[in-house]
């Protein structure tokens, strides 16, 4: 079984710091197929995008952008964005490391 795990897990209020799954990505991963793996490793890691993090710079991937009606980031703690411009997407990286609200 294919895991983007880097054996650091730690659940920072619904994305674990280690490799950026989300809660449910991690409880759901068993039952995922391969190819659903390999497709949400590229996701985190940035070798599938959607856009481009306006932070960091990095390709990072939105699955409203993606044409869904939910995207990962809503499964987590909300973050205090009031300084990213309305609209704009981030990374898994960039939004674990903003602050709680």
């Amino acid at each position: 079984m294919k895991t983007p795990c880097v054996a650091k897990c730690k659940n920072n209020e619904g994305i674990c710091s280690g490799c950026h799954r989300t809660m449910s990505e991690l409880t759901a991963w068993r039952t995922m197929s391969d190819s659903e793996q390999e497709q949400k490793i590229q996701q985190i890691q940035g070798q599938h995008s959607t856009h481009t993090c306006s932070q960091c710079g990095q390709p990072a991937y939105c699955e409203i952008s993606a044409g869904k009606e939910t995207c990962w980031c809503f499964e987590l703690t909300k973050r205090d964005t009031s300084g990213i411009p309305s609209g704009t997407c981030l990374c898994r990286h960039c939004l674990e490391k903003l602050p709680l609200l």
